[in-house]
């Protein structure tokens, strides 16, 4: 597995190796000890999530607050997406900054997002399944979200406005300026 810092260097791009002959191909996607190794800290996955979409669904940007935080390792299984980290820490140098990555079931890239960060993706395909791990259960009490269109993010989705599909909580999240339910630069929300 090969594992790159981006320009956030807490998000992490993973590219697996793919051994492919004529029966088809083979590829080990997760290895917590060569992970952990390269991060540093343990992460400690406790649930696997998947969705299907079709072209045009946008989902996000979602996070949970602490102490029900996640960190986030996504991939696609088929089809293609633009998937989005957005730093929520304040007073991080990066905060509203963005990473965006193209998945898809060809590339098998991986995206880890850490605690203190929003995540979303938009599909670029139909039918296309997105699958990821969570160091943390799905909390309704502590589940929040920021505006997937804040301008100050300066997203680009690639899919235009007018052909995105949302689900209602998803069209009125609050603008990143505009919620105080935020994480802290600097603090450690892996040690609990």
């Amino acid at each position: 597995m090969k594992f790159t810092r981006t320009a956030i260097e807490d998000v992490v791009i993973i590219e697996p190796k793919i051994h492919g002959d004529e029966r088809g191909y083979f590829v080990e996607t997760f290895r917590a000890d060569k992970l952990e190794a390269f991060l540093g800290y343990k992460i400690n996955f406790c649930q696997d999530n998947e969705s299907k979409s079709s072209r045009g669904v946008l989902r996000g940007l979602h996070y949970q607050l602490h102490p029900a935080a996640q960190t986030k390792l996504v991939r696609v299984i088929k089809g293609r997406v633009l998937d989005v980290a957005v730093d929520i820490r304040k007073g991080s140098p990066t905060f509203g900054k963005h990473v965006a990555v193209e998945l898809s079931e060809k590339n098998k890239k991986q995206l880890l997002v850490p605690r203190g960060f929003a995540h979303g993706f938009v599909v670029l395909d139909d039918d296309t399944v997105f699958a990821y791990k969570v160091d943390n259960y799905y909390s309704p009490e502590n589940d929040r979200g920021v505006a997937f269109d804040d301008e100050l993010l300066k997203i680009d989705w690639i899919v235009p406005t007018e052909e995105l599909l949302l689900s209602e909580k998803d069209k009125v999240q609050p603008k990143l300026g505009e919620t105080q339910d935020l994480f802290e630069y600097g603090v450690n929300y892996y040690n609990e």
